[in-house]
């Protein structure tokens, strides 16, 4: 039963049965300074019975890091963790990275349940079994495959999120449909996604979590199949990791999409990818998403952050590609020159 995904319209009934049913001595929530401005008092009020105890870290990405781990860390020893003890990892996709990573080897790994408050995390990060944290300027490079015990998801939590937030979390929405199949791309790029109140876009989400399930349940180690969920991110992470460095970050699901032009560039040369399909989706990113703002200058520097990607064998890097909706091949070797083309087309647009 671990890591089975919940959806539900009434979080604290689904809390309650989740967090009644190993006799837990003591219940600690990890949320970040963000999220906690937002749901402390209704949080804390649904759960009073559980006397929570309140794990506050700073908002951001880049804090998804060595310090904020051993601060969790300290947190749980100074406040009597055990290895009965369960962490709700409460917030976005840095938080259920972070906290399963902090829960998995804390005393040998205690009990973790996620609470994606961003679309970006219901549809990627809080499943799948992935924790980690960033390292040495290198993005999720120190990690552990962790599953959840449960996953709770209430889309209630998507109404304070911003534009952007939302727009980060479609971009892995997008990935999946490329994955699934021509329908689920369609619905996708054609949806208006200013709206996110109605039943289509739930339905939409519900699917995109299930395609990511499904792949994971077939490969729960990535030693296969599950590489094309990775599709975007090679690019996509040297993207986030250089925006660090420039003090401009930009939001994971932005990055992802700019990856997704590139790789899908990859896949319409090497591997016959419909051009027409990949022009399509180049538009509806540029009009989304705007532009990547890279100069050539900068090409050595992202090869050179994808050469640590996790994928790679023996300093090559491995990219997951599509031939077709539904239809991947994984551990791809481009040229350099072949990189380099692929972002030369992303700034170039069209």
């Amino acid at each position: 039963m671990n890591g089975r995904v919940i959806f539900s319209d009434d979080f604290s009934s689904k809390m309650n049965i989740v967090l009644g049913a190993k006799g837990y001595d003591k219940f600690f929530l990890l949320t970040d300074s963000k999220v906690d401005s937002i749901y402390h008092e209704k949080v804390k009020s649904l759960l009073d019975e559980y006397n929570l105890n309140f794990i506050v870290i700073p908002e951001g990405d880049q804090n998804k890091d060595l310090s904020s781990l051993s601060a969790i860390w300290k947190y749980l020893s100074d406040n009597g963790a055990t290895r009965h003890s369960c962490l709700i990892n409460f917030g976005g996709g840095m938080i259920t990275d972070l906290g399963g990573f902090a829960a998995s080897t804390f005393k040998r790994g205690i009990d973790f349940v996620n609470v994606p408050t961003t679309l970006l995390a219901i549809v990627d990060a809080s499943s799948g079994g992935k924790t980690a944290i960033n390292f040495n300027g290198l993005k999720n490079e120190v990690g552990a495959f962790a599953l959840p015990s449960a996953v709770i998801i209430d889309k209630d939590f998507l109404r304070s999120l911003s534009n952007e937030d939302i727009l980060s979390g479609y971009a892995e929405m997008l990935k999946h449909s490329l994955i699934d199949s021509e329908k689920m791309w369609s619905e996708i790029i054609n949806y208006d996604i200013r709206d996110i109140a109605t039943s289509q876009f739930e339905d939409m989400m519900k699917a995109s979590v299930q395609l990511k399930e499904c792949v994971v349940n077939e490969d729960p180690r990535e030693k296969g199949i599950r590489k094309i969920l990775n599709f975007g991110h090679t690019f996509g992470h040297a993207f986030e990791e250089m925006s660090y460095s420039s003090g401009h970050p930009l939001l994971h699901g932005y990055a992802v999409a700019f990856g997704m032009i590139c790789e899908l560039y990859l896949s319409t040369i090497l591997l016959g990818f419909p051009t027409d399909r990949m022009r399509q989706t180049v538009r509806f990113i540029h009009d989304n998403y705007g532009t990547m703002p890279i100069t050539c200058n900068d090409y050595d520097n992202l090869l050179a952050l994808m050469q640590h990607d996790k994928k790679n064998t023996s300093g090559v890097i491995n990219f997951a590609l599509l031939q077709n909706f539904g239809k991947f091949a994984i551990d791809c070797h481009p040229t350099k020159d072949e990189i380099f083309e692929s972002l030369d087309f992303l700034r170039e647009g069209m």
